[in-house]
Protein backbone atom coordinates (compact mmCIF):
# COMPACT_ATOMS: atom_id res chain seq x y z
CA UNK A 1 0.00 0.00 0.00
CA UNK A 2 3.11 2.19 -0.24
CA UNK A 3 2.28 3.05 -3.85
CA UNK A 4 -1.33 4.40 -2.76
CA UNK A 5 -1.73 8.24 -1.95
CA UNK A 6 -4.50 9.66 -0.29
CA UNK A 7 -6.82 10.57 -2.61
CA UNK A 8 -7.14 6.82 -4.00
CA UNK A 9 -7.11 6.01 -0.91
CA UNK A 10 -10.28 8.12 0.26
CA UNK A 11 -11.96 7.44 -3.49
CA UNK A 12 -11.99 3.74 -2.55
CA UNK A 13 -13.38 4.36 1.31
CA UNK A 14 -16.06 6.17 -0.46
CA UNK A 15 -17.01 3.74 -3.22
CA UNK A 16 -17.12 0.92 -0.33
CA UNK A 17 -19.03 2.89 1.88
CA UNK A 18 -22.08 3.62 -0.79
CA UNK A 19 -21.58 -0.12 -1.67
CA UNK A 20 -22.39 -0.75 2.42
CA UNK A 21 -25.02 1.76 2.51
CA UNK A 22 -26.66 0.00 -0.60
CA UNK A 23 -26.45 -3.44 0.83
CA UNK A 24 -28.17 -2.14 4.15
CA UNK A 25 -31.01 -0.15 2.65
CA UNK A 26 -31.37 -3.34 0.43
CA UNK A 27 -31.24 -5.70 3.35
CA UNK A 28 -33.33 -2.99 5.26
CA UNK A 29 -36.00 -2.97 3.15
CA UNK A 30 -36.39 -6.21 2.66
CA UNK A 31 -37.20 -6.81 6.35
CA UNK A 32 -34.02 -8.21 7.17
CA UNK A 33 -33.07 -8.40 10.46
CA UNK A 34 -29.41 -8.37 10.68
CA UNK A 35 -29.07 -5.11 8.05
CA UNK A 36 -26.49 -3.52 9.91
CA UNK A 37 -24.81 -6.35 10.58
CA UNK A 38 -24.73 -7.37 6.91
CA UNK A 39 -23.78 -3.64 6.39
CA UNK A 40 -20.93 -3.32 8.40
CA UNK A 41 -19.81 -6.69 6.78
CA UNK A 42 -19.79 -5.17 3.69
CA UNK A 43 -17.96 -1.96 4.20
CA UNK A 44 -15.11 -4.12 6.03
CA UNK A 45 -14.95 -7.13 3.49
CA UNK A 46 -16.90 -5.85 0.52
CA UNK A 47 -15.36 -8.65 -2.16
CA UNK A 48 -16.68 -11.23 0.10
CA UNK A 49 -19.77 -9.47 1.54
CA UNK A 50 -21.42 -8.84 -1.13
CA UNK A 51 -21.32 -12.18 -3.15
CA UNK A 52 -22.38 -13.90 0.57
CA UNK A 53 -25.29 -11.00 0.71
CA UNK A 54 -26.60 -11.91 -3.17
CA UNK A 55 -26.64 -15.60 -2.32
CA UNK A 56 -27.96 -15.29 0.90
CA UNK A 57 -30.67 -13.12 -0.36
CA UNK A 58 -31.59 -15.12 -3.94
CA UNK A 59 -32.00 -18.59 -1.17
CA UNK A 60 -34.30 -17.34 1.09
CA UNK A 61 -36.31 -15.75 -1.94
CA UNK A 62 -36.23 -19.41 -3.29
CA UNK A 63 -37.16 -20.68 -0.36
CA UNK A 64 -39.92 -18.45 0.20
CA UNK A 65 -41.32 -18.95 -3.07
Amino acid sequence: MSGTSFGTFLIFVVIDAGVATLVFRHAHMRGNRRATAWGVFTFLATGIAVPCYILNYWLRRRRRD
